[in-house]
């Protein structure tokens, strides 16, 4: 059916393009085509555009540069065709265009309409590169061109896949960001002792920098597996085409797109060993997804800590002090929430569900294709960028300005009854019990009431019961000694 449309002065006329479906007048003044405006009418759901992934459609663009250059060299497509083809992509790359990629993030067909928005955009962009009008395909096609020697299926997820390893980059950078943040905090608190809980009850002595250097422990774990990401989402089946046989391509074509693609990225690109299994092979997403939310769960032991141990100011913990963001109560004058650590919070509950929905997706693949691409490259990248900006607010306005209460942690570390556990080798497990329990009912410390039962001599306490001596009983103190 013709859709009729109105044009004013300064706008190109609509120019009429067809596909199997029929015909379709395209605004004048786009660089997309027919599958694309077909797409715009058809997904309708979330409202948020391809172009909302710039890594996504930059990605796209640079497998489309790589497939155009090995067309090129193969001699599949002749060289002016091929030139301008990435000359377009390589402007894509660099950030122009943008406006050009409105299909919602919620495709049906596997990315088919994101594939072809951008062999549309590339073919008329080329077109004019060239000094031919948009819609001229005789010359430059978007499949016949652009799409030579490719599918939907193998170039979608190498551009999926290729945008994660450019998410991967913020994301790492301020997992380190954070990581050096505590341990900066653990630094200046090497020697300030404290008690460490159990269960949320007293348990022994540790310092408040043994607790900070935790945190940041499990940080450069969460760094070490988002850095193991690279190499599994830089294998890639490019020449697989559409179910992995490599039907419609060359038998060259495989190894020299792979070959371009390594030389353009700089990135150890290699060719999918099982072409047929490469197709519905999701588990390089599992992966992302995995490494992502483990590091959401630290992320999120990390500010619940926080938050317990900020609980007060009067009646909680109050160990520490998280800086004061902003009044907590509209009702209650004064009261201060620790609200940054309650954001972090929510992001990673967003984080838990990206981890579902990718679960599923990747479950989904009947027989030799996975359709489910899109809502799994849209959720891991929302994912990465909510707990990369995650991080960068929970250091720059928690992290960075949190106040150690040193008495309270001294207070503490001397009035736990637990410690009497360091008593046992001395005076067995039973008096050592005895210490802990008149220590609780009377309300003393423990080193006082072991010096009036234990019968040990007072310099044998003070060796037993010193807090900074129990806290290293395995030589560990804040930093990490490499």
């Amino acid at each position: 059916m013709m859709v009729r449309m109105t044009t004013t002065r300064n706008t190109p006329p609509p120019r009429i393009e067809h596909d199997c479906i029929g015909e379709m007048a395209i605004p004048g003044d786009v660089y997309w085509g027919i599958h694309t405006q077909r797409a715009i009418g058809n997904f309708t759901v979330t409202g948020i555009p391809d172009a909302k992934h710039p890594q996504l459609v930059r990605a796209y663009a640079t497998v489309k540069r790589a497939c155009a250059e090995a067309n090129r060299e193969l001699g599949l497509i002749d060289g002016d065709a091929a030139s301008a083809i990435v000359a377009a992509c390589m402007e894509i790359e660099n950030g122009a265009l943008a406006d050009q990629f409105p299909v919602d993030v919620l495709q049906g067909g596997a990315g088919t309409s994101l594939n072809m928005n951008m062999n549309e955009v590339l073919a008329n962009r080329a077109l004019e590169i060239i000094g031919r009008p948009r819609g001229d395909y005789a010359r430059i096609h978007p499949n016949d061109h652009v799409n030579h020697s490719q599918s939907t299926n193998d170039t979608y997820p190498a551009a999926a896949k290729l945008a994660l390893v450019d998410a991967l980059g913020p994301l790492a950078e301020e997992t380190r960001r954070l990581m050096r943040a505590f341990h900066e905090l653990a630094d200046r608190h090497i020697n300030d002792v404290t008690i460490g809980r159990t269960q949320l009850q007293d348990a022994v002595p540790m310092t408040h920098g043994q607790q900070f250097h935790a945190f940041a422990t499990f940080l450069k774990t969460d760094l070490a597996e988002l850095e193991a990401l690279v190499p599994r989402l830089t294998v890639l089946n490019l020449g697989g085409t559409a179910i992995g046989t490599g039907i419609c391509a060359d038998l060259r074509f495989r190894e020299a797109a792979t070959a371009h693609l390594a030389r353009i990225t700089g990135l150890p690109v290699t060719a999918a060993p099982d072409p047929i299994a490469a197709v519905t092979d999701m588990s390089a997403y599992i992966a992302v997804s995995q490494s992502v939310k483990n590091l959401a769960v630290h992320l999120k032991k990390a500010a619940d800590d926080l938050r317990l141990l900020n609980s007060g100011p009067h009646c909680g913990l109050g160990d520490l002090t998280v800086p004061a963001r902003q009044a907590g109560s509209s009702i209650m004058p004064g009261k201060v929430n620790p609200v940054i650590p309650e954001c972090v919070d929510q992001c990673c509950f967003m984080v838990f569900g990206m981890d579902t929905t990718v679960t599923w997706a990747a479950a989904e693949g009947q027989l030799q294709l996975n359709a489910f691409d899109p809502v799994i490259i849209h959720t891991l990248l929302e994912g990465m960028d909510t707990i990369t900006r995650a991080m960068a607010m929970f250091r720059e306005r928690c992290v960075d300005g949190i106040r150690v209460d040193t008495a309270v942690g001294r207070r503490h570390a001397a009035s736990s009854p637990s410690t009497s556990a360091s008593l046992n080798d001395a005076i067995g497990y039973e008096r050592a019990a005895d210490v802990a329990r008149r220590a609780s009912e009377s309300g003393r410390t423990v080193r006082d009431v072991a010096g009036e039962l234990s019968g040990l001599p007072d310099d044998d306490l003070d060796r037993l019961l010193d807090p900074i001596a129990l806290s290293r009983r395995l030589g560990q103190t804040c930093r990490e000694r490499q």
